[in-house]
């Protein structure tokens, strides 16, 4: 009998997060980014992320996360750094911009420009993100993927 059909994976619709309380979490997030919610409910909220969303869910658990994460795609990452700074929370050590919040999601802050990971030019624009561009290196990357941006 053949091998059935595997499915391609092929991106994320939204990445949830469990959190005590969605209004504190609302407040957090708030002043670390701008954003527009997508909806909300009493025990969750969803940040828009243009064609993603961040799902808020209140009633996290479990203990905080080690070395589970999500790398959240900014358009500026210094300006997160200093809300961060601004907001009291420090960086976690080592080479890249991680940090936990108040209920122990760690997230890893990661610059648009300088990875992979490329948003269609029309949900850009639609999100007033047109401007931004990718580096060298990862056009050179997406290259050799057949992936350039054109």
């Amino acid at each position: 009998m053949p091998e059935a059909r595997k499915a391609r994976a092929v991106g994320f619709n939204h990445v949830a997060l469990e959190v005590g309380d969605i209004d504190e979490a609302l407040a957090f997030y708030g002043r670390l980014f701008a954003f527009e919610l997508r909806g909300r409910s009493k025990d969750m909220a969803f940040i828009d992320l243009g064609d993603q969303f961040l799902a808020l869910q209140k009633g996290r658990t479990q203990p905080a996360d080690d070395g589970r994460h999500f790398g959240l795609v900014v358009d500026d990452k210094e300006a997160v750094r200093k809300a961060l700074a601004a907001a009291g929370v420090e960086p976690l050590p080592g080479r890249f911009l991680d940090f936990m919040d108040p209920w122990g999601n760690r997230i890893e802050i990661v610059g648009y420009d300088n990875i992979q990971f490329t948003k269609a030019p029309h949900v850009l624009r639609g999100m007033g993100l047109a401007h931004l561009s990718k580096t060298e290196e990862a056009i050179r990357e997406l290259a050799d993927k057949g992936m350039a941006p054109g």
